[in-house]
């Protein structure tokens, strides 16, 4: 039979107790894993949630983004078409220099 020093005094210890103490330790650490597994869960919820936060601001930005870029756009556009209406000679001499350009890069190797 197995002997038990507790604070200096050695006592009998039974199978059964042992038997006993075993299976509390076992349903401690059962339970234990229990709660770290939704630990774990209740973790992985949070960092879901703030991962779709994030994904929803990135997407918000980028459509304002988007829509300033084509604002923009649209802008230099009206005014290269402004600058073509009111100086047609300057702006078909410039295209015709810029193509003489492209076509010179573009057959030299």
């Amino acid at each position: 039979m197995a002997r038990a020093s507790t604070n200096g005094s050695t006592k009998d210890v039974s199978v059964q107790d042992l038997t006993d103490q075993i299976e509390t330790l076992r349903k401690d650490l059962s339970d234990l894993t229990s709660t770290m597994a939704d630990m774990g869960k209740a973790k992985k919820a949070q960092l879901a949630d703030a991962a779709a936060q994030q994904v929803e601001t990135a997407r918000k930005k980028g459509i304002e983004t988007a829509d300033m870029l084509g604002s923009h756009a649209r802008d230099v556009q009206g005014q290269a078409n402004d600058f073509v209406k009111s100086q047609p000679a300057t702006a078909l001499g410039i295209a015709a220099g810029v193509g003489f350009l492209v076509g010179l890069m573009s057959t030299r190797r």
